[in-house]
């Protein structure tokens, strides 16, 4: 085909003009990230979204989400109800065009919503699009509407169904089958997010309740950052005794700042503009984290307690051990793109900046003993980031003498384009060397670890860099480690795959490898690029008929077809990797045509901290208490 009939093709019949809510449904992660786990949980926070706008003008005090029996999910709230009456300009209900437009709502208009999470106008009208079928009921002005739709689409006009006192929103709707594969809520997932925006929103009441499952939960802080910092330091001790509270407002903006200090060596600071995790930070925390610096150094040279030798301190020096939550509003927030995760105003920085300053320099001089507890923590980890910085130096130079770029035990893959490679750290020698001899040497890389790594939830970096587990990974990510010099850009592989036994030690061993990654390559996570791998708890096997099974469940449906054809078979439970051959384990659990691979992300930073600060850390109480309380959620257990 010459040039001339490919450019004929091209023309004005080829272009698509995609109609009302089409383009939702046609490119659906565009508008929520994505169509898993992640994007069917986005729905529910959309429609959250609507009514904590409404609790931010002031006119909503209470929220219910309820997971139905059926599978659809409902989200109330007592605020002032969509507006119901005929839109203007387009001659139907306002609530029709807020549900079925792109671009409609209440956030356009400031004198209806000074502040506002959903700005782009697109949330509740992409859940209607991504439907199967949406109910919408509003109550205003004594009277309740009702409006239903299938797949966007109204089935009838908005029309009234009774009477009701009290004004508000009811949202019930099912998520689409042909969008979502799997459209099973989780509770603990909408449980993170609620207890998030209740304590973002001191004295709001959220409840959730899942009729699938029992389970309920009710939240509502009067503290607001104050009850989230405790919530977030309950597994470690503070040196604050309890938190710090700032508070002001400036050029309209206010802002909103708790935190505290504890024994850990993590910083742990959780951003939010409009009640939206800023997961990339922005211009606020940058703001915070400047005046928090400077406010530490003036008040550690007004008392005289840096000596001659001591260096001012450095943001990682003021930052190790400190909880934060950072909560601004901001009328028109310049977020980069739909997902909102990196604030860019760039005004912002400056007044949180002015805030923090003068607010920690009256707290400080009011509260002198707590300073020079924070100073002192703050000297001890300049010291030791001092000693991390010459351990790394004197690694790098043992390396250079000793001609070594990478770490001898790890059987590296030959080709070298990151995004086309993977690597397995394996638990063990024994199924080290199985992995090694099963896996496709072009992509898979292996590396084993003798036992388990340091828990790093306990130890600072210089001793970490002695840790001869922690530098042979570090080595063989190629990423390098600390603030100063991880670069997740320079990492060698696009899959980690952590691969351990099903059994109580690869289970701890799966832990500590998660948290050392959680805290200290989290962007590792926060790419994509960490996996647990799904090895198979048991063979089924009759003749040369074999079935790997992964859970008790599966094992059963294999035992009820053996048993319904009156057959003879043989269960083998495999105990570790090691207990398969190389066939076996590439077969099972390291082919990519064949094995199941859990993806590790972040979608709740702060629950996830808090989970890994109880799991890992010195409180043994906290620790027994969770492992009580969770246990009976927990698969594959092997004792």
């Amino acid at each position: 085909m010459n040039k001339k009939t490919k450019q004929e093709i091209y023309d004005a019949s080829k272009i698509q003009v995609l109609k009302g809510l089409e383009a939702v449904r046609r490119r659906p992660a565009m508008y929520i990230g994505d169509v898993s786990v992640r994007g069917l949980h986005h729905l529910v926070n959309e429609v959250v979204d609507n009514s904590i706008d409404e609790a931010l003008a002031g006119f909503c005090s209470e929220i219910n989400v309820t997971i139905k029996k059926e599978g659809s999910v409902t989200v109330e709230d007592d605020g002032r109800g969509i507006p119901v009456d005929i839109h203007p300009e387009q001659n139907r209900s306002a609530l029709e065009v807020v549900m079925t437009m792109l671009h409609a709502g209440g956030k356009f208009d400031k004198k209806s919503y000074k502040v506002s999470g959903g700005l782009h106008g697109v949330g509740i009208s992409v859940v209607n699009a991504l439907s199967e079928w949406l109910v919408v009921e509003v109550a205003r002005d004594g009277i309740v509407y009702r409006q239903k739709y299938h797949i966007g689409v109204p089935e009838a006009p908005v029309k009234k169904v009774g009477r009701r006192k009290n004004p508000g929103t009811r949202v019930t709707f099912m998520p689409d089958g042909e969008i979502f594969k799997k459209r099973n809520f989780s509770f603990e997932i909408l449980s993170e997010r609620l207890r998030e925006l209740a304590f973002l929103n001191a004295d709001l009441k959220i409840t959730i309740q899942d009729e699938i499952s029992g389970k309920s939960e009710k939240f509502r802080y009067k503290g607001g950052l104050i009850a989230f910092i405790d919530y977030l330091d309950q597994s470690h001790t503070t040196i604050t005794r309890k938190p710090v509270y700032l508070a002001g407002e400036k050029e309209a903006i206010p802002v909103e700042i708790a935190f505290s200090y504890n024994d850990s060596y993590n910083e742990s600071i959780y951003s939010y503009v409009n009640n939206i995790h800023t997961i990339e930070g922005g211009t606020h925390l940058v703001g915070f984290k400047a005046a928090l610096t400077r406010s530490l150094n003036n008040f550690a040279s007004k008392n005289k307690l840096l000596k001659n030798g001591d260096n001012t301190l450095s943001g990682d020096d003021v930052r190790e051990g400190l909880t934060a939550v950072i909560s601004i509003k901001v009328t028109e927030p310049q977020f980069e793109g739909q997902t909102k995760t990196r604030l860019g105003n760039s005004e912002v920085k400056g007044i949180v900046e002015t805030i923090v300053n003068e607010q920690l320099a009256k707290y400080l001089e009011q509260n002198t003993a707590v300073g020079k507890r924070i100073i002192e923590k703050c000297k001890v980890a300049a010291r030791s980031r001092e000693a991390a910085r010459k351990a790394r130096e004197l690694t790098r130079r043992k390396s250079a003498l000793e001609n070594e770029s990478l770490p001898g035990k790890l059987a590296d893959c030959s080709w070298g384009e990151a995004h086309k490679t993977e690597l397995f750290i394996v638990e063990g020698d024994s199924a080290g060397g199985s992995a090694k001899q099963g896996r496709d040497r072009r992509f898979q890389a292996i590396l084993p670890l003798r036992g388990k790594i340091l828990n790093v939830e306990k130890a600072r970096l210089d001793k970490m860099l002695s840790n001869e587990e922690i530098r042979t990974m570090v080595a063989a990510l190629g990423t390098g480690i600390g603030r100063e010099e991880f670069q997740v850009d320079r990492i060698r592989y696009h899959k980690i795959i952590i691969m351990t036994d099903a059994d109580v030690d690869g289970s701890h061993i799966r832990t500590l490898l998660l948290t050392f990654f959680f805290r200290h390559m989290r962007p590792v996570i926060e790419q994509g690029f960490l996996y647990i791998a799904q090895p198979p708890l048991y063979r089924a096997a009759r003749g040369n008929e074999e079935y790997y099974v992964y859970d008790d469940e599966g094992l059963e449906k294999i035992k009820s077809r053996f048993k319904s054809q009156n057959k003879n078979f043989a269960v083998q439970r495999y105990k570790g990797l090691g207990e398969m051959n190389p066939g076996q384990l590439w077969k099972t659990t390291m082919d990519p045509e064949n094995r199941t691979l859990l993806q590790i992300t972040i979608e709740e930073a702060f629950e996830a901290d808090h989970v890994f600060s109880m799991l890992m850390g010195d409180d043994v109480e906290q620790r027994r208490k969770f492992i009580e309380e969770n246990a009976r959620y927990v698969r594959n257990l092997d004792v």
